[in-house]
């Protein structure tokens, strides 16, 4: 029986990017129509049928929700044409559309997201909340803390940077839970990216200088925590997490799926463990990839980036399709 870092060398590095590709296509289709959910089935029906076409024996540990809230790709759905075989055994975490309120308003930085490992390499998350602090790579392990303050942490990040606190730019969610947090960062100065979903692509963004983030903040899904893990993992920058509970039925629930220290701080190799491969495809244009874009002729264009921790490869995909 070949072993799943072999499958992971011989294979699945560009057919990941045929998977979150074909839910990004799904999904245009439904850009700027307002109907959310519609969206999001698409980019899943899709994602699912791609999935099944692999020779792998896959497990979702992060989707769509547990078996009775999600018809497909739900937590602990078997995928792949290689369950009946010798196929290994391969842990999958995936977002089909990322930023479903951003396609339904045609705004920007949707994605489909993929990442895979072998069995047990990724941190099988509840859907609760997670406080997320994130910074791109370059800097000394340990910069950011969970436990500091904001104005800490971003001092910590300028003061190696060579800055000045208030040059530092922060992304983060635009909700009125993270008030405090954007009080402070105006009391220091900091420029601050504003996003109004999709924190995936918050956090990928301050590994690229293109984007000029510098850290990311706050809280959001602690799946999507997960998923932003593995890609940091591939291209190096730090990533803190705290799981959020906001009553007991959900303290109750992370007990249920082993987790037993309520209040740890789950650094990066913790959340996504050995050779991860992480995979995105742009749904709407944005600040990491392109969306799709549909041409005349029935052809469309897609941009992806695949990305892998063993190597420290990053390989940017462009894709051409025609509808048959």
């Amino acid at each position: 029986m070949p072993k799943a870092s072999d499958i992971l060398d011989r294979v699945l590095v560009m057919e990941m990017v045929r998977v979150t590709e074909a839910a990004a296509i799904s999904a245009a289709d439904l850009i700027g129509r307002g109907d959310e959910k519609a969206a999001d089935a698409a980019a899943v029906e899709a994602m699912r049928a791609a999935l099944n076409e692999l020779d792998i024996c896959g497990t979702v540990v992060i989707g769509e929700g547990e078996r009775d809230e999600a018809p497909m790709l739900f937590i602990g759905e078997k995928v792949g044409r290689g369950c009946e075989g010798e196929s290994p055994a391969i842990d999958i975490a995936l977002d089909p559309l990322e930023g479903t309120t951003i396609t339904a308003k045609a705004g920007a930085n949707a994605l489909a997201v993929l990442a895979i490992a072998e069995k047990g390499n990724l941190l099988n998350a509840p859907d609760v909340y997670m406080d997320k602090l994130a910074v791109g790579p370059g800097y000394s392990p340990g910069i950011i803390d969970l436990n500091k303050s904001v104005t800490e942490n971003v001092a910590a990040v300028a003061k190696e940077k060579g800055v000045e606190p208030s040059e530092i730019i922060v992304c983060v969610l635009d909700r009125p839970r993270h008030d405090k947090i954007i009080a402070e960062l105006r009391g220091i100065g900091c420029g601050i990216m504003l996003i109004p979903d999709g924190d995936v692509a918050g956090v990928i963004a301050t590994t690229d200088e293109d984007t000029t983030v510098d850290m990311y903040m706050g809280s959001g899904g602690a799946p999507e925590g997960v998923l932003a893990a593995a890609a940091l993992r591939c291209v190096g920058g730090q990533f803190k997490g705290r799981l959020l509970f906001r009553n007991d039925d959900e303290r109750q629930r992370a007990y249920k799926w082993g987790i037993e220290d309520l209040d740890k701080i789950y650094d990066l190799k913790e959340l996504a463990k050995g050779d991860v491969i992480f995979a995105a495809t742009g749904v709407t244009h944005g600040s990491l990839l392109e969306g799709v874009k549909k041409l005349r002729g029935g052809k469309m264009t897609t941009e992806s980036v695949v990305m892998r921790a063993s190597s420290g490869t990053v390989r940017w995909v462009k894709s051409e399709h025609r509808k048959t």
